[in-house]
């Protein structure tokens, strides 16, 4: 059995506050991968509408005591989901959904870099492709994707120039960079 959010917040070391209750509650409702602006809209519809610098103060407490994940799905909004095993993401180019990938280990970081010195403490993922859905309709072929989709991606085939790939930025932040005098 899942523990009630509010044993959820104790156990993570967290204050139990109506606040923190209501977004929890709010994101196990409504399940996936979602944006603040969904979680808020929730908590509108169920009249414990709490005001945006709130509601983002508290996404960031929960992701940082672990009983939220950020759904890394690349550049864009920034998702958020309930905290379970460990796991990636594959990001559909045709329709955008975000879809949760296994990963090997389970827990962090599942990847350790040939680095000296550096500590890890986390690995993400993000897979880029057709989901099965979109698979299943043929949509991959049909030349239609998402507006951006992709873009800001840095790797073989991402978008931009090539310097700004192997720089490893975004089309976005290089330009950010070279308006305000080199990356930083």
């Amino acid at each position: 059995m899942t523990p009630v959010p509010a044993e959820r917040l104790r156990s993570a070391g967290l204050r139990a506050t109506r606040p923190r209750i209501a977004v929890l509650d709010a994101l196990c409702a409504l399940g996936g991968h979602r944006t603040a602006e969904e979680v808020r809209s929730a908590l509108r519809d169920t009249g414990a509408a709490i005001p945006r610098a709130s509601l983002y103060y508290v996404l960031g407490s929960l992701a940082a005591a672990g009983v939220l994940l950020v759904a890394d799905a690349g550049p864009g909004t920034t998702r958020y989901e309930v905290a379970g095993t460990w796991h990636h993401h594959l990001v559909c180019r045709t329709c955008g959904a975000v879809v949760d990938v296994p990963c090997a280990r389970g827990e962090r970081p599942c990847l350790e870099p040939d680095l000296p010195g550096v500590v890890v403490d986390e690995a993400q993922v993000i897979f880029r492709g057709t989901c099965a859905a979109c698979a299943a309709r043929g949509a991959a072929d049909d030349g239609a994707r998402m507006p951006n989709a992709g873009a800001g991606i840095v790797g073989p085939g991402a978008g931009g120039p090539p310097a700004v790939r192997a720089a490893g930025m975004s089309t976005t932040r290089a330009s950010r960079a070279t308006a305000n005098g080199g990356p930083r």
